[in-house]
C-alpha cells in the first residue's frame, strides 16, 4: 500500500465535480438570472450570455 493520500483512492473512486453558476443582476428591478452549468469554459459563457440576450427586454447601452 502506498503512503499518502493515494491509499485511500480505490479502483472504483470517482471525483464529484463542481458545478458553474454564471448569474446577473438587474439593478432596475432587482430580478435575478442564474444558469448552473457542469464545465467552466468559454463556450458555457457564451450560452449565458445568449440567454441573457434572449431574456432581457430593449437594448439599454450604458455607452450611449
Amino acid at each position: 500500500m502506498k503512503r499518502g493520500p493515494c491509499r485511500t483512492m480505490t479502483h472504483d473512486y470517482k471525483r464529484n465535480g463542481t458545478t458553474t453558476l454564471f448569474a446577473a443582476l438587474s439593478t432596475l428591478d432587482g430580478s435575478v438570472v442564474g444558469q448552473c452549468l457542469p464545465r467552466h469554459r468559454h463556450q458555457e459563457f457564451l450560452k449565458f450570455l445568449r440567454t441573457l440576450d434572449r431574456g432581457v427586454p430593449g437594448r439599454a447601452s450604458a455607452c450611449t
